[in-house]
C-alpha cells in the first residue's frame, strides 16, 4: 500500500525512477477501484458515470508520471509512454517494457530504487 501512496505523493513528478512493484501495484489498485466504481455507477446512472469519469481524470497525471518514471528505471526516455498510442502493438510493447527489470546502478535519471 505504501507504493500506492508514494505514487500519489509524487503525482506530477516525471523525473526519477520507479520500481516494477510501484508501477504495477499503482496500476492494479487503480483498475480495482475503477471496476468497483463502475459497479456502483450502474444503478446510479448518469451521476455514477460522472464519478467514474472524475476518478479517471484524477488518476491521469499520476499514471503518466509513474509510467514515465518506470521507463526511466529501465533506461528509456519517459516519452516511451506514448508508444501506447499505437493501436494494439503499442500497448503490448509498453507492457513488455514495463515488465523489464531495472537497470542496475545509476543512470541519467538517478540511482536504482532497489
Amino acid at each position: 500500500m505504501n507504493f500506492y501512496v508514494d505514487c500519489w505523493k509524487k503525482f506530477a513528478t516525471f523525473s526519477g525512477r520507479s520500481r516494477r512493484k510501484e508501477f504495477w501495484l499503482f496500476w492494479l489498485i487503480n483498475v480495482a477501484i475503477n471496476y468497483g466504481l463502475q459497479l456502483i455507477a450502474v444503478p446510479l446512472g448518469t451521476i455514477g458515470m460522472v464519478i467514474v469519469l472524475l476518478f479517471s481524470l484524477a488518476i491521469l497525471v499520476p499514471s503518466l508520471a509513474v509510467a514515465a518514471r518506470r521507463m526511466h528505471d529501465i533506461g528509456k526516455s519517459g516519452w516511451w509512454v506514448l508508444i501506447n498510442l499505437v493501436p494494439l502493438i503499442g500497448s503490448i510493447w509498453f507492457i513488455v517494457l514495463a515488465a523489464k527489470d531495472s537497470v542496475a546502478g545509476s543512470n541519467k535519471w538517478g540511482d536504482c530504487p532497489k
